[in-house]
């Protein structure tokens, strides 16, 4: 007879299942030969042999790990020239590394809020951030996406006396928009609350150096507290919190994921360094980038395919129904192209959607090769929609 634990996960596996809502991982070779439009190399870093030298010769020179959290003795020169530069790029006054983009918003909400504390959470925004709001104790409001009216009368109608804070994503990750920053930063200044951004799809690829929709564009003043992430335009690992000295001394102090983690592995930070130089040296990769979002965006268009009001490398073809968005997946997998099925809990019901992600690794050929995926799997939908007509 079955133990209780076993099933209470048979039982809830068979709910995922029957929800269409089933995840299942694809182990992959990088020798596979497959088109990839789901991942979030943006600027196709992540394979630069100059970076993966720098990774090792990292390792060579520092070992494969840290060996101790930050605060023991895993703090390297290669992590305080890191968080340096970092800063730098963003234009801040100091920065603070995290094991993972998800640790940081964690760590960064469980330090700044408690109980007492009144947040306010663009309803798109990630998991991650909510989560954060969630595991400390906050009172969290949600408003409605990107509607800076609604976020003015949340804010209105709460008490001033207190701690308030505003979070929002920079580029949103299933949708591809960015948020106004500006309009949010001048909507915090006159409730007296502070910003604080997850610029993640936005770092390296936003802004006139990279530096993303805040960067050096927003001060500290007007967002005190941004977050972005290395493992995706950069091509490495990791992530960061960069604002206010005093800020950064909060989170070494109050930030648990941070205070009990061994410290990221000293090659991982060499390499985003040298992400962080190709960055600076290669700005053609942006450009390149940005003429293959115009390009998939007027093509996509000519198909008539449903696509979402974005300008960034995030391109959703929101489908609607989760079995179509499974078996267009499919059917691109099939021609040997990766593209992310979103479904429910991700995106809201009724707008399960393929996320394809442009990189400036992509060829003109791998661009022609997804278009055409496309129109076959919306002219076999079309076929199939004659064939049930009576």
């Amino acid at each position: 007879m079955p133990d209780a634990w076993s099933t209470h996960l048979a039982e809830q596996a068979a709910r995922q299942r029957h929800a269409g809502r089933w995840r299942q991982r694809r182990t992959r070779r990088w020798s596979d030969g497959c088109r990839d439009f789901a991942g979030n190399d943006y600027l196709g870093l992540a394979r630069d042999p100059r970076i993966a030298e720098a990774q090792a010769e990292g390792a060579r020179r520092l070992g494969a790990g840290a060996r101790a959290s930050h605060l023991v003795s895993g703090h390297l020169e290669v992590h305080e020239a890191l968080e340096q530069r970092l800063a730098a790029l963003t234009g801040r006054p100091a920065a603070l590394l995290f094991s993972t983009g998800y640790m940081a918003n964690l760590g960064t909400l469980q330090a700044l809020c408690d109980p007492d504390t009144r947040v306010f959470q663009d309803r798109l925004n990630h998991a991650s951030l909510l989560d954060g709001a969630r595991l400390a104790g906050a009172r969290s409001r949600r408003f409605h996406h990107s509607d800076l009216d609604d976020l003015e009368r949340l804010l209105a109608r709460t008490p001033n006396d207190g701690r308030r804070l505003v979070v929002s994503d920079g580029v949103f990750s299933m949708d591809g928009d960015v948020a106004d920053i500006a309009g949010l930063a001048a909507t915090c200044s006159r409730h007296g609350a502070w910003l604080m951004v997850d610029d993640a799809h936005g770092l390296g690829v936003l802004g006139e150096a990279g530096d993303g929709c805040v960067g050096r564009a927003h001060g500290v003043d007007e967002v005190p507290v941004l977050v972005g992430t290395l493992g995706k335009a950069l091509g490495s690992a990791g992530a960061f919190v960069a604002g206010s000295q005093a800020l950064v001394e909060h989170l070494i102090q109050f930030a648990r994921p941070y205070v009990y983690t061994t410290a990221q592995p000293p090659g991982v930070a060499a390499a985003t360094l040298e992400a962080l130089a190709l960055l600076e040296a290669e700005p053609e990769r942006r450009t390149r980038l940005a003429t293959l979002i115009r390009r998939f965006r007027h093509e996509a268009t000519l198909l008539g395919l449903p696509l979402a009001a974005s300008t960034t490398p995030i391109q959703p073809l929101v489908l609607g129904d989760c079995q179509r968005v499974m078996e267009w997946a499919a059917r691109l997998g099939e021609r040997g192209i990766l593209v992310g099925a979103i479904r429910e809990p991700t995106v809201p019901r009724g707008q399960a959607r393929l996320r394809i992600t442009l990189s400036a690794a992509h060829t003109d050929a791998d661009l022609e090769a997804l278009l055409e995926g496309l129109a076959g799997c919306q002219a076999r939908d079309t076929a199939s929609r004659r064939e049930l007509t009576p």
